[in-house]
């Protein structure tokens, strides 16, 4: 396998966590690997960005270390649009070299990845060009899966991530929405649920108005040391999400996202019907305050394994 498809450093340590920086750069090398692979083979010219998705660096050490251990892997891709990737036939074969960059990565951490299905969409994605999900599960039990989310429309990394909280945001709604009330839910997935709501609350926190991060704050708090403590019990986890229900977060979501794309004449609860140019598009003023929190996080890591090494 090609030397992109590899990291600086070793994704896992030696007690079985996860390094969110070199997992990072590994899905990046991997992005351009699949770029330059699909060009010579085919002759498809496709640009491609990728990195993690979900925000699981954003609960770690110094060094960009999972505080858990993580069994869950998320990636996202980000496809130029208008190629001849348009073509289903076109896109199987960008998937096919994405499984086979996939297993020749994670093969040296003793991991066998196999494709269980692709093609599926995601929630609250353009009607037109929706996200594609591509799902593949490890044999040997390392991690459970790696999902991979294919947007369309060629931005940075971080661009795409904070255009994701849009969609996440209205995800979110369906389980948290204070008139509706609680929802019945498996406790794992409620506990998931949880920890997207942290990772979206701290990549947006730059641009949340004083008042609601002085009311979210403690709770944000409150359910990050749950799961660095570990969060099993049934019981305990529905009480923490009827909290996080009653406390109505996602409505601060909403109003940090809400007028910014509204004066650009987007509505961030039909995003389904956007334009496909305003696929992974992110307003000036957001990019301006959210970006360099994300690039001065991964720069600390960088430092900090470069010291430690």
């Amino acid at each position: 396998m090609d030397w992109l498809t590899q990291s600086s450093g070793p994704v896992f340590t030696d007690d079985d966590r996860i390094n969110l920086y070199y997992l990072n750069e590994l899905y990046g090398n991997i992005g351009k690997f699949v770029s330059r692979k699909i060009l010579e083979d085919f002759n498809i010219d496709c640009a491609i960005s990728s990195g993690i998705w979900g925000g699981t660096y954003l609960i770690t050490d110094d060094c960009g270390k999972s505080r858990r251990r993580i069994w869950r892997l998320y990636s996202i891709f980000n496809l130029t649009q208008n190629t001849a990737l348009d073509k289903h036939q076109n896109l199987e074969k960008l998937v096919s070299i994405v499984c086979d960059a996939f297993v020749g990565a994670f093969r040296p951490y003793d991991m066998e990845m196999e494709l269980k299905m692709w093609g599926g969409k995601l929630p609250f994605t353009n009607k037109l060009r929706p996200n594609t999900t591509l799902h593949m599960e490890d044999n040997k039990k390392r991690v459970n899966w790696i999902r991979a989310f294919f947007v369309w429309n060629h931005v940075s990394w971080e661009e795409s991530v904070l255009y994701d909280t849009v969609r996440l945001t209205r995800e979110l709604k369906t389980s948290l929405d204070f008139d509706r009330g609680p929802v019945m839910k498996d406790p794992k997935e409620l506990k998931y649920l949880m920890q997207d709501v942290i990772i979206t609350y701290r990549t947006l926190e730059k641009a949340c108005s004083p008042d609601f991060i002085e009311h979210a704050e403690p709770i944000i708090n409150e359910l990050t040391q749950h799961f660095m403590k570990g969060l099993f019990d049934p019981a305990h986890i529905k009480e923490l999400y009827e909290m996080t229900l009653n406390n109505r977060l996602v409505y601060g979501f909403e109003e940090a996202l809400e007028r910014p794309y509204a004066d650009a004449g987007l509505d961030i609860y039909k995003v389904e019907d956007w334009p496909p140019e305003k696929i992974n598009w992110v307003p000036p003023i957001l990019k301006e305050k959210l970006i360099p929190p994300i690039q001065k996080l991964f720069s600390k890591f960088k430092e900090n394994l470069e010291k430690t090494s």
